[in-house]
């Protein structure tokens, strides 16, 4: 397996050992059993976290069933397998955070926090007009476009509107320490999304273009 799914507990620091000081993320990475193998696709499907009986769907509580679960996880996700597996994991076989070493190259993905509807200075930094008295736009976006030609506003154009609540994939991070015991991750630098919320960690085989 090269991924797990975790959730963001907050962000730390560690010392390394020549003493520099790093910034790490810390993640409750599984145990994530595996729910179902797609034999037509190569993936499988692990599950993290538990909900209650009553919480849960027929259809969910017979798919947990059928891969031996007690319960029905509370998120599902699909990993595809790597092309040089030797071996395809089974259904109720648990992936935990020990598949991780120090010094790995992950990515990582959540959902960014949720802004609502922010403007332009927020969303996309512009850096708004003239902070001079008597000025009656400080953060407005200016123009918009000619009103002769094209006489319209071109698709794409930054404006105002909903920011954040996106999937992002945070890639180049490194694996600073595995705490196989509290199934924890300590991840350099910083992941997307709130704490407490929902991140898929997958080992990132290639050297990215940032790290």
């Amino acid at each position: 397996m090269n991924g797990i799914i975790g959730r963001k507990l907050g962000m730390t620091r560690v010392y390394a050992d020549d003493g520099r000081v790093l910034p790490v993320t810390v993640i409750e990475a599984g145990p994530c059993p595996v729910v179902h193998v797609k034999a037509d696709r190569r993936a499988v499907q692990l599950g993290f976290d538990t909900q209650k009986a009553k919480n849960a769907s027929r259809g969910e509580l017979g798919h947990a069933k059928r891969a031996g679960l007690d319960a029905a996880p509370r998120v599902l996700r699909d990993f595809p397998l790597p092309a040089d597996a030797e071996t395809t994991p089974s259904e109720g076989d648990v992936v935990t955070v020990e598949i991780f070493a120090p010094g790995d190259r992950v990515k990582v993905t959540g959902t960014t926090k949720g802004r609502g509807f922010q403007g332009v200075v927020k969303r996309y930094g512009f850096s708004g007009g003239p902070a001079s008295h008597g000025s009656t736009r400080y953060r407005k976006p200016g123009s918009i476009g000619p009103g002769t030609d094209p006489s319209r506003v071109l698709k794409g154009k930054k404006l105002p509107g909903h920011y954040g609540a996106a999937r992002h994939t945070e890639i180049g991070l490194t694996v600073v320490r595995v705490d196989a015991e509290e199934n924890l991750l300590f991840v350099k630098g910083a992941v997307p999304g709130p704490t407490k919320g929902i991140v898929v960690i997958r080992k990132q085989g290639t050297r990215s273009r940032y790290a």
